[in-house]
């Protein structure tokens, strides 16, 4: 398939709550900068006027930050039409083809709950609406292996892999996509990017708020499905990956799924799971539930460059900051030559990368302080990365994906390497431990890290330990 524009939009479940919040929004800014000039044709279940969907659209953008043009919010409810109907129903299928009209490169945006992926991609091979078209699949891709599988048999069947692609908002961020700069756009990292200098690393992504009204969803899901093994797992490779051999991003989601692959599969001793108090009190929440709210994990990458490495990955909800930092310890000299330059209670040198609030890199090295003695403190040379006009991320991968560029996008194979990496722990792991909101989580995670120091919990703000 050509990378040609698409020719329309067709968005399953306009009438839900993430077009209200995320896509409206992204279609706005996409008309607002001459992005989107094609037709919207939402489809959903509920009977709708069109008029009552313009509502919906102006709505969300009044919600979301306002209307600051009248006339792009007019260009943009101009191009939009209404389906209703039912996705198992070839009628729906009919009238989607019908108001496509002379449209023959659409792009499918699956906006619904998973369960509906399949019945609505076999209705778009049946009705032959996937021809020359491609295919747009929100998060979760699957619950576990078996269904990721499934899924992506299904997704194949109608489509060819390099028209599917799997939207994971996180990979749309600009401080993710500058971890894969950073690293491959300077040369002082790689001597040192590695088992012999790398003591360990962590990755911490921490909500201060709590399931919001989401208890069914989030029973059915649980920390580690929600974000440890799709957003914290893609920093990991990100992090870990080798230098791809040419600017292409192919390369660079080969070696990405590498990296997956080399992930040892993880066992119940290798994770810590919490839930926060008040949870089973949450509305759709069991009385019983073991569902975790936190969870932090001891990962292992069986490769050359990361043998023996630990990394410490972390998240949670009603923990202490929302913030998400990596830390990259780094081992201390080989000779304490300095009396105070040994790690005692502190860290060694490190590398700090702040991905929210505010996108910064830091650095921490020793430095002497004034007078005769050899004695010094730690300080971090710090760059802040805050740019203005920064793209959201719904914009630029909508956009993206319909221009057929899949370089920010998750690839079958590693969705399913990911998956194979927490299988084991899916059903067998340890209870969850009680935790107190605005804590850190569970005591259980401290002790759990001990061996290779102790967490770094990120602040408020971007001072250094």
């Amino acid at each position: 398939m050509t990378a040609s524009l698409s020719d329309a939009l067709v968005l399953f479940g306009v009438t839900g709550d993430l077009a209200h919040k995320m896509i409206f929004p992204a279609l706005y800014a996409m008309v607002k900068h001459g992005t989107l000039k094609v037709p919207v044709i939402g489809v959903a279940l509920p009977k709708w006027s069109l008029e009552r969907l313009h509502k919906r659209v102006t709505d969300s953008l009044e919600r979301s930050g306002g209307i600051d043009n009248q006339r792009t919010l007019h260009q943009l409810l101009s191009l939009f039409k209404y389906v209703s109907g039912d996705y198992d129903d070839p009628n729906t299928f009919a009238a989607i083809k019908n108001a496509l009209d002379q449209a023959r490169r659409p792009a499918h945006y699956l906006a619904i709950p998973p369960s509906l992926f399949e019945i609505v991609i076999k209705g778009l091979g049946a009705a032959k609406l996937a021809e020359h078209a491609r295919v747009i699949v929100e998060k979760p891709f699957g619950r576990d292996l078996a269904s990721a599988r499934e899924l992506n048999r299904v997704a194949r069947s109608v489509f060819p892999e390099d028209s599917v692609f799997r939207i994971d908002h996180f990979l749309g961020k600009e401080a993710i996509m500058n971890i894969l700069y950073f690293r491959f756009a300077n040369s002082f990292l790689e001597p040192i990017w590695n088992r012999n200098y790398v003591a360990s690393v962590q990755v911490t992504l921490s909500e201060d708020f709590g399931v919001k009204g989401r208890g069914a969803f989030y029973e059915s899901a649980g920390c580690l499905r929600d974000v440890i093994e799709n957003h914290l797992f893609q920093i990991v490779a990100l992090l870990a990956m080798e230098p791809p051999a040419e600017r292409d991003f192919g390369a660079v989601h080969r070696e990405k799924a590498k990296v997956l692959r080399a992930m040892r599969p993880l066992n119940r001793d290798d994770l810590v799971r919490g839930q926060y108090a008040g949870y089973r009190r949450e509305p759709g929440v069991a009385k019983n539930s073991d569902v975790e709210t936190f969870c932090a994990m001891r990962l292992s990458i069986d490769s050359w460059r990361w043998a023996g490495v630990p990394w410490y990955l972390r998240s949670g909800k009603y923990l202490a900051e929302t913030a998400t930092e990596i830390m990259v310890e780094l081992k201390p000299p080989p000779q304490r030559l300095f009396a105070d330059s040994a790690p005692i209670s502190g860290r060694a040198n490190y590398l700090r990368f702040r991905l929210s609030p505010g996108a910064a890199i830091a650095l921490a090295a020793r430095v002497k302080l004034a007078g005769k003695d050899f004695v010094g403190d730690q300080r971090e040379l710090y760059l802040s990365e805050e740019q203005p006009g920064e793209e959201p991320p719904y914009e630029r991968l909508l956009g993206d994906a319909m221009a057929g560029d899949g370089a920010l996008f998750a690839r079958e194979d590693a969705v399913e390497a990911a998956w194979a990496v927490v299988e084991p722990v899916l059903k067998t792991h340890h209870r969850a431990r009680p935790y107190k909101r605005g804590s850190w989580g569970p005591k259980e995670a401290d002790a759990f890290i001990a061996p290779d120091g102790h967490w770094h919990n990120p602040g408020p703000k971007e001072a250094s330990e």
